[in-house]
């Protein structure tokens, strides 16, 4: 079955402090985009990318394209003012019955792995949302005060969230709301269930400068592992 990648980078710099949205920053020497994609690409041979940028970067993105990449396998679109919107210009470059993965650009540090487990949960069932359990004890806030949650029953909602076409193209046509923070939000708000599947700790997000120190070690650690 055929495979679409959406990745999204639409987002600014703002939390990073930086005039340069965060997925362009450079993480040893190569832009954070420039890891995202490539594993995409390295998980399955026919893989397809959309990648969903500002439209005020989409310049910048074909560079990354250019320098690292067969133009063939990825095709740009622009992004619009939420991440629901932003999702479904990608989705609109999805044209046959597939696999999509929904991936935040800056999550670079995803593997080869849970993207093959995702695949193979959302063939399966139709959907797959990677998720963690949480480390941390939670509260609830109510209306006076908080309640602890069991934090046993709790995860934490990681990408690629990974669909069938046949559920998410359509998913994707209902009107926008403000509780839709992610693929999964839309698909259950059309009626449907989603399937979880086991997260990674090291898939994680890029939004401050501490991130970036962060995925620089990982980087060296799965490099030392890989060469042993």
């Amino acid at each position: 079955m055929k495979k679409y990648a959406v990745i999204v980078a639409g987002g600014s710099g703002l939390r990073m402090g930086s005039n340069v949205p965060k997925q362009f920053l450079l993480l040893k020497d190569k832009p954070v985009l420039y890891y995202t994609l490539k594993t995409f690409l390295e998980a399955y041979d026919d893989m397809q990318v959309i990648l969903v940028l500002p439209v005020e970067y989409t310049d910048m993105g074909q560079e990354i394209i250019d320098a690292y990449f067969d133009k063939e396998k990825i095709r740009i679109t622009a992004g619009g003012d939420t991440r629901f919107q932003s999702v479904k210009n990608g989705l609109a470059l999805a044209e046959d019955e597939s696999i999509i993965f929904v991936h935040d650009g800056v999550r670079c540090l995803v593997s080869h792995k849970l993207i093959h487990r995702c695949f193979e949960m959302a063939a399966a069932t139709g959907s797959a949302i990677p998720a963690i359990a949480s480390k941390d004890s939670v509260r609830l806030l109510q209306e006076e005060g908080s309640d602890a949650v069991d934090r046993n029953r709790v995860r934490l909602v990681q990408t690629p969230q990974t669909f069938h076409s046949k559920i998410l193209l359509p998913a994707f046509q209902i009107d926008y709301k403000d509780k839709f923070t992610d693929e999964a939000t839309v698909v259950e708000a059309f009626g449907l269930k989603v399937s979880l599947v086991e997260g990674e700790e090291d898939n994680i997000k890029i939004t401050r400068p501490i991130d970036l120190l962060i995925a620089e070690k990982l980087l060296e650690e799965s490099r030392r592992k890989s060469e042993h």
